[in-house]
């Protein structure tokens, strides 16, 4: 018992019996001595050890029957060490890690500025249980946002917030007709949710134009999840000819998911507009701010055609009952106040020049890799030459604590897939970014 501890001695004691018992040092069924003794043993009252036998007695870890007296109760047994244990992740000197914008960038002071705003005028009956699929305020916000910057119709009635691009996939899921097509390679998340959630996505294949829609259209695919902006992962934007056809299969009573992840970037020229804006009753638009603010925040929204509105609001309902009022009240005021853009514009400088960075380094260290895609997003993804040992290369540039992913993974077969990686930029600064590549061709030296 320690008396200069600020922890009340009562708590100490029923602290330390409840570590003896559940390691075993006390014995199930073992009798423990009377409150009388063990005072006495530890110098307390007896008061005191009343009180930890009757905490530790209402747990369930003692058990007292009369005339047998006071003992020790059989339960699981506990972990070899009872500190709390957390996930060390590998520290990397260089993470070439795709789909995480420059965290270190994250407008800290417009943010709260925008918090302190909307605290200042949001009314109290927001911070209960309001509407799941987001604050009317917000909704206003992102869809005034959505029409000026991506020609998307969007009615805040039609919009849901959520937490991120993932969970608009995973409740869609639950809501739209199957069988779901996506796109070979596709992002290798959403193929692991909608299998999760029972659904089996049909491959279809991207070339140089995109989506092939024609072979789209000879499965038996209800609705296509696709990224025709900047496709992921190889970056490829859907051909004019291609959209028209999309939109015609989409017509033909199917419905498309748009994953516009990343759309903001574009730095040849102004982003192509969202199918959505083409054909509201067939395009699902999903949207977030993971590669803009930081995928921490946890925002994103669905605009949705009229008849799924309903059923996507009951399915976010019943999955968190809403996202944080706090973030929706900050996100709302940075996009109406024009703090948003600000910061859209100066992160679009910053990332073409480590763009531009990461091309010539991979020009001069590793000639032999093709860049893949237009000049837009935030990651590049990269091709060598057939049978070239992509493993190798990654358990190499690992060992010298450099981060890359395989491109592999984006395969519904990743045996299939062509030796590949995909590099995030946006997260390094011009300097690591030499020194990455310069490392990647020390790790492909002699393979």
């Amino acid at each position: 018992m320690d008396r200069t501890s600020r922890t009340p001695l009562h708590r100490q004691l029923a602290d330390g019996l409840r570590d003896a018992i559940r390691t075993g040092r006390l014995a199930p069924d073992a009798r423990m001595p009377s409150t009388r003794v063990l005072a006495t043993d530890l110098g307390v009252s007896r008061r005191l050890v009343v009180e930890a036998y009757g905490q530790l007695s209402a747990e369930g870890f003692l058990h007292s029957t009369r005339g047998a007296g006071t003992r020790v109760a059989a339960v699981g047994a506990a972990p070899e060490s009872s500190r709390p244990r957390f996930d060390v992740p590998h520290r990397y000197t260089i993470d070439f890690a795709p789909g995480s914008p420059d965290l270190a960038s994250f407008p800290r002071q417009a943010w709260l500025r925008a918090l302190r705003q909307g605290l200042a005028e949001i009314e109290s009956s927001a911070f209960g249980y309001v509407a799941p699929h987001g604050l009317p305020t917000a909704r206003a916000a992102v869809a005034d946002y959505l029409r000026r910057t991506r020609g998307v119709v969007a009615d805040p009635s039609h919009i849901v917030l959520c937490s991120g691009a993932s969970q608009a996939v995973a409740l869609l899921t639950r809501c739209v007709q199957t069988p779901v097509a996506m796109e070979e390679p596709g992002f290798w998340l959403h193929r692991k949710i909608l299998e999760h959630n029972g659904i089996e996505p049909i491959a279809i294949p991207i070339d140089t134009d995109g989506l092939d829609v024609a072979a789209l259209a000879d499965s038996d695919a209800a609705t296509a999840l696709t990224t025709p902006a900047h496709q992921s992962p190889t970056g490829v934007v859907l051909s004019a000819a291609r959209r028209t056809a999309l939109l015609e299969w989409a017509r033909g009573d199917h419905l498309i998911i748009e994953d516009d992840y990343d759309a903001e970037y574009r730095y040849d020229r102004a982003p192509v507009g969202a199918l959505q804006g083409v054909a509201p009753d067939r395009v699902v638009y999903v949207g977030s701010t993971s590669k803009t603010l930081a995928p921490g925040l946890r925002i994103g929204w669905m605009v949705l055609p009229d008849e799924l509105v309903a059923p996507v609001r009951a399915a976010k309902a019943f999955a968190d009952t809403g996202s944080s009022v706090m973030d929706q009240i900050a996100f709302s005021h940075m996009l109406s106040s024009g703090a948003y853009d600000r910061h859209l514009r100066q992160m679009r400088r910053r990332y073409l020049s480590r763009r531009n960075t990461l091309l010539e380094a991979l020009s001069a260290y590793l000639p032999e890799a093709t860049v893949l895609g237009t000049a837009a997003g935030v990651h590049l993804t990269v091709r060598f030459p057939s049978g070239f040992p992509i493993d190798e290369m990654v358990r190499r540039i690992t060992d010298l604590r450099v981060r890359v992913e395989p491109l592999a993974p984006c395969y519904s077969d990743p045996a299939t897939a062509p030796p590949g990686l995909i590099l995030g930029y946006a997260n390094l600064t011009e300097s690591q970014i030499v020194a990455g590549v310069r490392m990647l061709s020390r790790a492909a030296a002699g393979l």
